[in-house]
C-alpha cells in the first residue's frame, strides 16, 4: 500500500473521530435532557467502550506516526516530537485502564492530552499557514512542511490533534458514566 493511500485512510480515520465527538455531544445533550430516555441508553452504552476506544485511537496514532517516520521516512520535527511525547505513553496508560476499566485514568490522560493537543494547534496552524516563522522550526527539520495534505487541510498534526481532542472527550465521558453511578 502507497503512503498516500496510507494518508487518505488516516484522512477518513480524522473524519470519523470528529463524527464520533459530534455524536457522542449530542448523545450526551440528549442525555442530560432525558436521563431514561432511549438515546440516554445509547450514550451510556457508548460510555462503557469509550476507555477502550481512547485506547485504540491512542494506538492507531502511535502507529501512524511511527508508519510516517519509520517506513515513509517523514523527518518529525520538534513539534511533532512534543506530540509523540504526549501521544505515546496514553496508548500504555488508555490500554491498562482498559483492562482495569480505570475511569479515573482522566486525572492524568487529560492533563497530557491537552499539553499535546496545544502542540498540535500551535503546529496545524503554522503548517495551514507556511510563511510564518517559528522558533522550533529548523533548516533540516522544518515544521512547516506538509508531509500529508489531503482534501486541502487535513496534515499530520491535524491528525494528532484530532486524536488528543477524541481521548479527551471519550475519557471524560467514561469518567461521566462511572460518577453517576
Amino acid at each position: 500500500m502507497s503512503t498516500h493511500s496510507f494518508s487518505l485512510f488516516f484522512a477518513l480515520l480524522t473524519f470519523a473521530c470528529w463524527a464520533a465527538i459530534a455524536l457522542i455531544a449530542a448523545l450526551y445533550v440528549a442525555h442530560r435532557r432525558r436521563p431514561d430516555g432511549p438515546f440516554a441508553a445509547a450514550y451510556e452504552e457508548v460510555a462503557r467502550l469509550a476507555l477502550p476506544l481512547a485506547a485504540l485511537v491512542a494506538c492507531v496514532t502511535m502507529a501512524g506516526s511511527l508508519y510516517y517516520s519509520q517506513i515513509a521516512h517523514f523527518v518529525p520535527c520538534a513539534l511533532c516530537w512534543y506530540q509523540r511525547i504526549a501521544m505515546y505513553p496514553l496508548a500504555i496508560i488508555l490500554v491498562v485502564a482498559s483492562f482495569r476499566r480505570d475511569t479515573r485514568v482522566w486525572w492524568y490522560v487529560v492533563p497530557q492530552a491537552v499539553i499535546g493537543a496545544g502542540f498540535a494547534i500551535y503546529h496545524t496552524q503554522l503548517q495551514a499557514f507556511p510563511k510564518q516563522h517559528s522558533s522550533f522550526c529548523t533548516i533540516s527539520e522544518p515544521c512547516t512542511v506538509r508531509y500529508v495534505w489531503e482534501f486541502g487541510f487535513v496534515s499530520l498534526p491535524l491528525m494528532a490533534l484530532t486524536a488528543f481532542a477524541f481521548i479527551i472527550v471519550f475519557v471524560l465521558v467514561a469518567r461521566s458514566v462511572s460518577s453517576s453511578k
